[in-house]
């Protein structure tokens, strides 16, 4: 297949694309900047907020895959970091929708999402098919990430919407400073510890994606998430004894607040959520559960 990746430079983006070009698929990466030297054959030049992007490299290919957007790791009290979250999401996806969309046979679309879709349900066992609730910033990111899916969806294209949970490995955040902090013995539960913690090592991300890019008939949303979700307790257990370390130092949930700010709510609400939809497509998980996630990320990404 041909497969076009908007967002491949980050760090979801590398992997899937040498997964891909593994897996034997034609891979053509859009960038921001002019190709490099000799690879004019395998990246493209866009400009989402332009507008600008290759129709005719977009509208021929099998499948595009879109995981671009400014990062997630920034200033929690800055106005501008949550407009450029959003407003980059809008940007890639309504372009890349709309292009897909004017096509005579549209590609499939295979989007970034995320868990915070849902918002926070207490400990009630969530599926694709659950409703999203509440308006903390990153479930208002998620629902207008995916609402701008719409265009290529309503011309007919397989869109398939990755609601990607905390993606677990040692050289990326969030595992990359929580293992540094549970080394110092600064580790503990978040608040009273209660909310459940989504969570997915990069190879079952990996392999997911790939799945569901390859996956002829995929469609509709899909949590990308161990089977089986623990606690933040739970969570904070499984860390401590990987890394022989006690973690005896509690967060109480009013100084969260005040240091996350508006990403509070990201730390402290409750997805208790089960990838219904892969389990259904016969999509089979490497690690499925927090202790075998959390030993697979802290080998790294080679693991």
């Amino acid at each position: 297949m041909h497969v076009v990746v908007a967002g491949s430079s980050g760090f979801l983006g590398r992997q899937l694309v040498t997964e891909l070009r593994g897996r034997g698929h034609d891979v053509t990466c859009l960038v921001r900047r002019d190709p490099a030297p000799g690879r004019a054959a395998s990246e493209s030049r866009w400009d989402p907020q332009a507008g600008v992007v290759d129709a005719e490299l977009v509208q021929a290919a099998d499948v595009v895959v879109n995981l671009a957007g400014s990062p997630l790791i920034g200033n929690p009290h800055s106005k501008k970091w949550a407009r450029d979250v959003m407003a980059s999401r809008r940007a890639t996806t309504g372009l890349l929708a709309a292009t897909i969309a004017a096509a005579p046979n549209p590609p499939a679309l295979v989007n970034a999402s995320g868990v915070s879709w849902y918002g926070d349900h207490g400990p009630a066992e969530l599926t694709e098919a659950s409703d999203t609730r509440g308006h903390a910033l990153l479930t208002r990111v998620a629902r207008e990430w995916e609402a701008a899916t719409q265009p290529a969806a309503r011309a007919g294209a397989r869109v398939v919407r990755l609601r990607t949970a905390p993606v677990q490995d040692r050289s990326h955040a969030p595992l990359q400073q929580q293992r540094l902090q549970f080394l110092a013995g600064l580790g503990g539960r978040l608040g009273n510890g209660r909310q459940y913690y989504p969570l997915i090592s990069l190879r079952d991300w990996i392999g997911a994606a790939a799945f569901l890019v390859e996956h002829p008939t995929a469609s509709g949303p899909f949590n990308l998430c161990a089977p089986v979700t623990p606690t933040n307790a739970e969570f904070t257990r499984a860390l401590s004894d990987l890394v022989h370390r006690p973690a005896v130092l509690p967060a109480p949930a009013a100084a969260i607040r005040l240091a996350a700010g508006p990403m509070a709510d990201e730390l402290l609400g409750s997805l208790n959520l089960r990838p219904a939809a892969l389990l259904d497509l016969g999509y089979g998980f490497a690690d499925r559960d927090v202790a075998s996630v959390l030993a697979t990320g802290l080998r790294g990404s080679a693991a």
